[in-house]
């Protein structure tokens, strides 16, 4: 039997979201930049679109700019901000993801100043930490709103307040917050927040940036002037339809006594086994546990074997063999880093899921402990 457990890595695509894909993809085939009447079509299906995620989070329909998915929204959000001005100092996180990560590590070799700002051992970032950080050159605030790893939140809400006060900007990565509460870039007094459609059963390859109005964004990619000249090239429209329709569609609090059930199960099997996180405030579906004395790319592997699907850490850092650069800022040792694996519950799952899950590790673990002569 295959259990899927990795839904903040991609969430398997919702029927509603297929439909809407493919009737876009028949009805709106024309170019939405073009004027006559397969363009129309197409501009009106993007509009509709448009207006749907606007009104999911709160915003005006000029705010929204559609991209490829998050990686890019967060791109074109350090990226282009940071172009239009001057050098000086970002404030960020040690367990950002590194769509965050990244960029930022470009300006600073461009001469930005870069601050990273550590987690407490819950894997919480302290408000008060940020706002000890801020210079007054200080030019862009990065924060997750929910870590894609542990599922540990992030007070997005006071982090904006502290850069309203100084006329900071602030950018909040949501890929990991949508469907799993609310989104709100007026509450989080945010100027970006990115998002990500098959986060939450809509395509992989579309997502979009929320952008305050007023705030200056230099294109990354230049070309044709979409997007209301903030992100080129031609839309997407089947995906974008797609993500509209995604909206709203699964709402992963159902899963918050999976999750429960799942970590309560385990620290009573293998009461040496750490749940990282435990004590601040998490995503309901998501659980990050360390199994102690198992590589957790052999447990993965072996779980793989038995129909689980669940990861180590990112998946989009899934080829790589060094351990969680999260787990590592909390405080965690390599071998706990490695020895962790991350199970984020969805549609589908069942309590005994999670129950079984549960019962294989046990199973793998007393397997591999005989066969190193530990048992």
């Amino acid at each position: 039997m295959q259990r899927y457990l990795d839904f903040n890595a991609t969430c398997p695509p919702l029927e509603a979201a297929l439909e809407a894909q493919a009737n876009a993809a028949r009805q709106a085939c024309g170019n939405p930049s073009s004027l006559h009447w397969a363009g129309r079509n197409a501009r009106r299906a993007l509009d509709d679109a448009r207006d749907a995620l606007a009104a999911h989070v709160g915003v005006e329909s000029g705010s929204v700019v559609f991209t490829s998915g998050g990686t890019e929204a967060n791109n074109l959000a350090i990226s282009g901000y940071c172009a239009a001005q001057k050098t000086g100092h970002i404030i960020t996180t040690a367990i950002e993801h590194p769509a965050v990560l990244q960029p930022v590590a470009r300006l600073q070799e461009a001469g930005w100043q870069v601050t990273h700002i550590k987690p407490l051992k819950n894997g919480a970032i302290r408000a008060d930490d940020v706002a000890a950080a801020m210079r007054e050159d200080t030019r862009l605030v990065a924060v997750m709103a929910a870590n894609n790893e542990t599922g540990v939140k992030q007070p997005v809400e006071k982090i904006g307040a502290l850069c309203r006060e100084r006329g900071i900007a602030f950018m909040v990565d949501a890929v990991q917050a949508l469907g799993k509460g609310k989104v709100s870039l007026r509450d989080w007094q945010a100027d970006f927040v990115s998002l990500s459609a098959h986060k939450i059963g809509g395509p992989r390859g579309v997502g979009a940036l929320i952008v305050r109005r007023g705030v200056s964004l230099s294109e990354i990619a230049p070309g044709g002037g979409q997007e209301r000249k903030r992100r080129s090239g031609t839309e997407n429209v089947p995906g974008i339809a797609g993500f509209a329709a995604a909206l709203g569609g699964i709402d992963f609090n159902d899963y918050k006594s999976m999750r429960e059930s799942f970590e309560s199960e385990l620290t009573a099997s293998i009461p040496d086994a750490t749940v990282f996180g435990i004590g601040a405030e998490r995503t309901p579906n998501t659980s990050m546990v360390c199994i102690p004395g198992l590589d957790g790319e052999t447990l993965l592997m072996q779980l793989d074997l038995a129909g689980f699907a669940v990861a180590s850490g990112s998946a989009c850092s899934s080829g790589k063999r060094e351990p969680s650069h999260v787990l590592l800022a909390m405080g965690a040792s390599q071998e706990q880093a490695r020895s962790s694996i991350r199970v984020s519950f969805g549609p589908g799952n069942s309590q005994q899921d999670a129950g079984a899950l549960v019962a294989e590790l046990v199973r793998i673990r007393q397997r591999l402990r005989g066969m190193a002569g530990a048992a």
